[in-house]
Protein backbone atom coordinates (compact mmCIF):
# COMPACT_ATOMS: atom_id res chain seq x y z
CA UNK A 1 0.00 0.00 0.00
CA UNK A 2 0.92 3.51 -1.09
CA UNK A 3 0.76 6.10 1.96
CA UNK A 4 0.39 9.38 0.11
CA UNK A 5 3.96 12.20 1.13
CA UNK A 6 3.13 15.13 3.57
CA UNK A 7 3.12 17.32 0.93
CA UNK A 8 0.91 15.30 -0.70
CA UNK A 9 -2.08 14.51 2.08
CA UNK A 10 -1.42 18.33 2.73
CA UNK A 11 -2.62 19.65 -0.64
CA UNK A 12 -5.43 17.29 -0.91
CA UNK A 13 -6.90 18.96 2.83
CA UNK A 14 -6.28 22.05 0.78
CA UNK A 15 -8.58 21.27 -1.97
CA UNK A 16 -11.01 19.38 0.12
CA UNK A 17 -10.89 22.67 2.09
CA UNK A 18 -11.69 24.62 -0.75
CA UNK A 19 -14.36 22.79 -2.79
CA UNK A 20 -16.45 22.39 0.68
CA UNK A 21 -15.63 26.93 1.15
CA UNK A 22 -17.01 26.65 -2.31
CA UNK A 23 -19.97 24.26 -1.97
CA UNK A 24 -21.12 25.98 1.55
CA UNK A 25 -20.59 30.22 -0.15
CA UNK A 26 -23.87 31.38 -1.10
CA UNK A 27 -25.42 29.82 1.20
CA UNK A 28 -25.11 26.43 -0.80
CA UNK A 29 -26.79 28.59 -3.94
CA UNK A 30 -24.15 30.27 -6.18
CA UNK A 31 -25.39 32.59 -8.38
CA UNK A 32 -26.03 31.93 -12.07
CA UNK A 33 -24.22 35.20 -13.31
CA UNK A 34 -22.34 38.09 -12.17
CA UNK A 35 -25.34 40.44 -11.88
CA UNK A 36 -27.03 37.83 -10.03
CA UNK A 37 -23.80 37.89 -8.08
CA UNK A 38 -23.44 41.92 -7.44
CA UNK A 39 -27.54 41.90 -6.77
CA UNK A 40 -27.13 39.40 -3.80
CA UNK A 41 -24.27 41.28 -2.56
CA UNK A 42 -26.50 44.60 -2.67
CA UNK A 43 -29.41 42.74 -0.81
CA UNK A 44 -26.66 41.43 1.55
CA UNK A 45 -25.64 44.87 2.52
CA UNK A 46 -29.23 46.54 2.59
CA UNK A 47 -29.95 44.23 5.23
CA UNK A 48 -26.86 44.10 7.06
CA UNK A 49 -27.11 48.07 7.34
CA UNK A 50 -31.14 47.58 8.69
CA UNK A 51 -30.04 45.87 11.08
CA UNK A 52 -27.17 47.30 12.56
CA UNK A 53 -27.73 51.31 12.14
CA UNK A 54 -24.45 51.91 10.60
CA UNK A 55 -21.49 51.17 7.99
CA UNK A 56 -20.63 47.86 7.14
CA UNK A 57 -17.28 46.49 5.60
CA UNK A 58 -16.69 44.44 2.63
CA UNK A 59 -15.70 41.73 5.36
CA UNK A 60 -19.22 41.86 6.82
CA UNK A 61 -20.99 41.55 3.50
CA UNK A 62 -18.54 38.27 2.59
CA UNK A 63 -19.26 36.79 6.02
CA UNK A 64 -23.23 37.45 6.06
CA UNK A 65 -22.54 35.67 2.33
CA UNK A 66 -20.01 32.83 3.19
CA UNK A 67 -18.01 34.03 0.56
CA UNK A 68 -14.47 35.44 0.74
CA UNK A 69 -13.57 39.31 0.51
CA UNK A 70 -11.95 38.74 -2.96
CA UNK A 71 -15.42 37.26 -4.34
CA UNK A 72 -17.02 40.75 -3.03
CA UNK A 73 -14.17 43.04 -4.25
CA UNK A 74 -14.64 41.36 -7.61
CA UNK A 75 -17.69 43.70 -8.03
CA UNK A 76 -17.57 46.50 -5.48
CA UNK A 77 -13.94 47.88 -5.28
CA UNK A 78 -14.57 49.22 -2.22
CA UNK A 79 -17.05 49.50 0.60
CA UNK A 80 -17.81 52.81 0.39
CA UNK A 81 -18.64 51.69 -3.52
CA UNK A 82 -21.16 49.36 -1.62
CA UNK A 83 -22.77 51.65 0.78
CA UNK A 84 -23.93 53.49 -1.83
CA UNK A 85 -25.35 50.86 -3.96
CA UNK A 86 -27.11 49.60 -0.73
CA UNK A 87 -28.64 53.29 -0.26
CA UNK A 88 -29.81 53.46 -3.56
CA UNK A 89 -31.44 50.01 -3.74
CA UNK A 90 -33.09 51.08 -0.84
CA UNK A 91 -34.64 54.37 -1.34
CA UNK A 92 -37.60 53.42 -3.20
CA UNK A 93 -39.30 52.23 0.22
CA UNK A 94 -38.51 56.04 1.33
CA UNK A 95 -39.45 58.10 -1.46
CA UNK A 96 -43.18 56.30 -1.40
CA UNK A 97 -43.68 57.05 2.06
CA UNK A 98 -42.48 60.73 1.16
CA UNK A 99 -45.02 60.95 -1.83
CA UNK A 100 -48.08 59.84 0.52
CA UNK A 101 -46.82 62.00 2.96
CA UNK A 102 -47.15 65.17 0.56
CA UNK A 103 -49.91 63.79 -1.27
CA UNK A 104 -52.62 66.69 -1.87
CA UNK A 105 -50.50 69.43 -1.26
CA UNK A 106 -49.84 71.59 -4.36
CA UNK A 107 -48.32 74.65 -3.02
CA UNK A 108 -44.85 74.46 -3.63
CA UNK A 109 -43.63 75.72 -0.48
CA UNK A 110 -45.58 73.56 1.76
CA UNK A 111 -44.73 70.75 -0.13
CA UNK A 112 -41.26 71.05 0.21
CA UNK A 113 -40.82 71.87 3.48
CA UNK A 114 -43.18 68.89 4.42
CA UNK A 115 -40.54 67.45 2.65
CA UNK A 116 -37.97 68.55 4.23
CA UNK A 117 -39.30 67.74 7.80
CA UNK A 118 -39.85 64.13 7.06
CA UNK A 119 -36.78 63.69 5.36
CA UNK A 120 -35.04 65.05 8.63
CA UNK A 121 -36.79 62.53 10.59
CA UNK A 122 -36.29 59.99 8.42
CA UNK A 123 -32.43 60.05 8.21
CA UNK A 124 -32.59 59.09 11.99
CA UNK A 125 -33.95 55.89 11.23
CA UNK A 126 -32.60 54.71 7.75
CA UNK A 127 -29.13 54.60 7.86
CA UNK A 128 -29.13 54.11 3.86
CA UNK A 129 -30.84 57.45 3.69
CA UNK A 130 -28.32 59.57 5.48
CA UNK A 131 -25.64 57.88 3.06
CA UNK A 132 -27.25 58.85 0.29
CA UNK A 133 -27.82 62.58 0.94
CA UNK A 134 -24.05 62.80 2.46
CA UNK A 135 -25.72 62.98 6.35
CA UNK A 136 -22.14 62.28 8.49
CA UNK A 137 -21.39 58.86 9.07
CA UNK A 138 -18.60 56.81 8.17
CA UNK A 139 -19.19 56.29 4.25
CA UNK A 140 -20.45 59.53 4.01
CA UNK A 141 -18.86 63.07 3.00
CA UNK A 142 -20.44 66.21 3.46
CA UNK A 143 -18.76 67.44 0.59
CA UNK A 144 -20.89 65.00 -1.82
CA UNK A 145 -24.23 66.80 -0.66
CA UNK A 146 -24.25 67.94 -4.72
CA UNK A 147 -22.83 64.86 -6.16
CA UNK A 148 -24.97 63.31 -9.10
CA UNK A 149 -25.75 60.85 -7.12
CA UNK A 150 -27.45 63.30 -4.07
CA UNK A 151 -29.09 65.25 -6.94
CA UNK A 152 -30.53 62.44 -8.94
CA UNK A 153 -32.17 61.90 -5.35
CA UNK A 154 -33.38 64.71 -4.87
CA UNK A 155 -35.13 65.38 -8.71
CA UNK A 156 -36.61 61.60 -7.71
CA UNK A 157 -37.98 63.44 -4.21
CA UNK A 158 -39.74 67.10 -5.52
CA UNK A 159 -40.63 65.11 -9.30
CA UNK A 160 -43.48 63.43 -6.61
CA UNK A 161 -44.65 66.31 -5.22
CA UNK A 162 -48.13 66.87 -6.76
CA UNK A 163 -46.84 70.56 -7.26
CA UNK A 164 -46.79 72.29 -10.90
CA UNK A 165 -43.31 73.05 -10.70
CA UNK A 166 -43.68 75.26 -14.41
CA UNK A 167 -46.92 76.93 -13.19
CA UNK A 168 -44.25 78.51 -10.27
CA UNK A 169 -41.48 79.65 -13.22
CA UNK A 170 -39.75 75.94 -12.53
CA UNK A 171 -37.76 74.73 -15.73
CA UNK A 172 -35.21 71.35 -15.40
CA UNK A 173 -32.17 73.93 -14.54
CA UNK A 174 -34.07 75.85 -11.74
CA UNK A 175 -35.47 72.68 -10.31
CA UNK A 176 -32.01 70.97 -9.86
CA UNK A 177 -30.81 74.48 -8.21
CA UNK A 178 -33.59 74.25 -5.81
CA UNK A 179 -32.56 70.56 -5.14
CA UNK A 180 -28.92 71.36 -4.27
CA UNK A 181 -30.40 74.27 -2.47
CA UNK A 182 -32.58 72.07 -0.50
CA UNK A 183 -30.01 69.41 0.03
CA UNK A 184 -27.69 72.09 1.51
CA UNK A 185 -30.00 73.38 3.61
CA UNK A 186 -30.72 69.65 5.04
CA UNK A 187 -26.94 69.39 5.58
CA UNK A 188 -26.95 71.92 8.03
CA UNK A 189 -29.40 70.07 9.91
CA UNK A 190 -27.06 67.39 9.84
CA UNK A 191 -24.15 69.00 11.06
CA UNK A 192 -25.98 71.15 13.94
CA UNK A 193 -29.23 68.97 14.48
CA UNK A 194 -32.36 71.11 15.41
CA UNK A 195 -33.70 71.87 18.41
CA UNK A 196 -36.63 73.49 17.62
CA UNK A 197 -40.16 71.76 18.18
CA UNK A 198 -41.95 70.33 15.35
CA UNK A 199 -44.37 73.17 14.54
CA UNK A 200 -41.52 75.94 15.11
CA UNK A 201 -39.15 74.27 13.08
CA UNK A 202 -42.16 74.05 10.16
CA UNK A 203 -43.11 78.04 10.86
CA UNK A 204 -39.00 78.40 10.29
CA UNK A 205 -38.85 76.17 7.32
CA UNK A 206 -42.01 77.93 6.00
CA UNK A 207 -40.68 81.29 6.29
CA UNK A 208 -37.40 81.22 4.96
CA UNK A 209 -37.14 78.12 2.47
CA UNK A 210 -40.72 78.48 1.28
CA UNK A 211 -39.81 82.59 1.08
CA UNK A 212 -37.04 80.89 -1.43
CA UNK A 213 -39.08 78.72 -3.23
CA UNK A 214 -42.00 81.22 -4.02
CA UNK A 215 -39.63 83.91 -5.16
CA UNK A 216 -38.85 81.81 -8.41
CA UNK A 217 -42.70 82.35 -9.63
CA UNK A 218 -41.99 86.10 -8.77
CA UNK A 219 -38.55 86.39 -10.94
CA UNK A 220 -40.46 84.53 -13.42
Amino acid sequence: MVTASPVRRQRLCYRRATMARKRRGWGGDPPATDSEAAQRIVVAAVDLIARTGAAITIADVAESLEVTRQTVYRYFSTADELMRAAAIASVDGFLDQLAAHVRGIHDPADAMTEGVMFTLDAVAAIPHLAILLSAPSEAARPSEVTSDLAQDFGMRMITRFDVDWQRYGYDDAALRDLVEFTLRTMLSFFVAPNVRPPEELRRFLTRWLGSAILAQSVKA
